[in-house]
């Protein structure tokens, strides 16, 4: 090694660790984003099966909610025979959505 190389491992490992930090972090950071999308998708679908079931729509609502990111806003419409239920969560600085329809089940 000559005398004019000395200190380039150490210069260049301090350009890339904190590069790595960061690709790390926005890596959690998806992940975290996904699993929320993920959690919104879910809690809609859990809100229109029960609301297709003919569950109260309070019952729909509550499926749903224990099923959402916390603070999601949860919303149920109705439409002839069709139950639509929407998620909308505000998380890792994004607005993530999820939407279900159902058909409603016909009573005896």
């Amino acid at each position: 090694m000559r005398a004019s190389d000395r200190g380039y491992v150490t210069a260049e490992a301090a350009t890339v660790i904190p590069t790595l930090l960061l690709v790390a972090a926005m890596l959690l950071w998806g992940l975290a984003a996904a699993a929320a999308q993920i959690r919104c998708i879910d809690a809609a679908r859990a809100g229109a099966r029960a609301a297709a079931r003919a569950e109260p729509d309070s019952a729909a609502l509550a499926a749903a909610r224990s099923a959402a990111p916390r603070d999601a806003a949860v919303t149920l419409d109705r439409d002839g025979d069709f139950v639509r239920v929407r998620v909308t969560a505000r998380e890792a600085a994004l607005t993530l959505r999820g939407e279900a329809t159902a058909l409603a089940e016909r009573q005896p």
